[in-house]
């Protein structure tokens, strides 16, 4: 299971590595070469996203690509393809990153049968709650997939607790309110946080929304277990080229 692999996997490393692509962006045939040069570069575990219309939680970098995947003619069953084909290629775990309606849509016993037959470890669906989501996460957790939920700044601890009580994997903790690609503060006002956080819940716990560089991956060194880098990945496709990926990764590690 998920959470196995990243408790094992910290034994090793002080910090794990999970990076974050939109299937189809800037192709799919690119999306591999990309998954390819991360996988050589040292990353841990990465989430696929499955491009959405209205990525609420996403930034205008993250966004566009979406936009762009979905304009090439990107599907779910494209998707689940590219994801069986990565989890027999590479092996560390892939998981799913996209918006309920994919799923209600699909229909949640399906999508999540198709996730096993794919190779796929969990999902982190950011716009459906526990309350909402019983069928969802009896789904994933019937099939041994990890749904993961999201910690915010604003989240209480006792609501920390039950979203943890139904989640699995590990948590994916937000730096800060708002959405993917914004600055954020890496400072000790992130401590009392992630020390609430730690807390709250025995499962991992991962980082994301403005982690760009080593410099805050460093600063994250012993208060996670995962540092989450999304939107600065896709700069560097759009600014420096699919090519350029491999080495960005590799700086992070270095």
């Amino acid at each position: 299971m998920l959470e196995e692999y990243i408790n094992n996997r910290v034994k090793e490393k002080d910090i794990l590595l999970m990076t974050h692509i939109v299937l189809g962006y800037p192709s799919l045939d690119d999306s591999f070469k990309i998954v390819e040069a991360m996988v050589a570069a040292g990353v841990d575990l990465m989430e696929l996203q499955i491009p959405f219309s209205e990525p609420i939680a996403d930034g205008p970098v993250i966004l566009r690509a979406n936009q762009a995947s979905l304009a090439a003619g990107t599907t779910v069953r494209e998707c689940f393809d590219f994801a069986k084909t990565v989890t027999s290629t590479f092996g560390i775990p892939f998981l799913f990153m996209s918006y309920y309606n994919i799923l209600y849509q699909y229909n949640i016993e399906r999508f999540a049968d198709a996730m096993v037959k794919a190779g796929i470890k969990g999902a982190i669906v950011p716009d459906i709650p526990p309350e909402e989501g019983r069928d969802y996460i009896a789904a994933m957790k019937h099939r041994r997939l990890s749904p993961v939920f999201i910690f915010s700044p604003t989240t209480p601890e006792g609501r920390m607790r039950y979203i943890a009580e139904n989640g699995g994997g590990f948590i994916y903790c937000v730096a800060r309110k708002g959405v993917t690609g914004d600055n954020t503060d890496f400072s000790t006002t992130l401590d009392d946080y992630l020390s609430t956080c730690r807390s709250a819940t025995s499962l991992p716990l991962a980082l994301g929304f403005g982690v760009k560089d080593k410099a805050d991956i460093d600063f994250l060194r012993g208060k996670v277990d995962i540092a989450v880098i999304g939107t600065q990945t896709i700069r560097v496709v759009e600014e420096k080229g699919v090519s350029s990926v491999g080495d960005f990764v590799s700086g992070l590690r270095s």
